[in-house]
């Protein structure tokens, strides 16, 4: 749908722009509500543990308190992203 692809271009150009931790914090603020914040930071969590490759994914959602579904669902999102995008997140962990 072509006004979601323009309104998520515009959200990726307004994070890019941010400069910062405190800018690109107050406009998240600003866009997402308390649950999708969560969601996004249980999310990051997933995703750091799977490229950190020390537990399970079953230790992984005992861990965090999610669903094994939720873990397996980060992993294959994981299978699909560009390696340069891996590089990207294990370089910043």
């Amino acid at each position: 749908d072509l006004m979601n692809l323009n309104g998520w271009h515009i959200f990726t150009k307004w994070c890019l722009a941010s400069k910062n931790e405190e800018n690109l914090s107050s406009l998240l603020d600003l866009l997402l509500t308390q649950e999708e914040k969560e969601s996004i930071s249980s999310r990051c969590l997933i995703i750091m543990e799977l490229l950190k490759h020390e537990k399970t994914q079953r230790d992984i959602a005992s861990h965090l308190n999610v669903s094994i579904a939720k873990i397996t669902r980060g992993s294959n999102e994981l299978k699909r992203t560009p390696s340069s995008v891996i590089d990207f997140l294990k370089e910043n962990l």
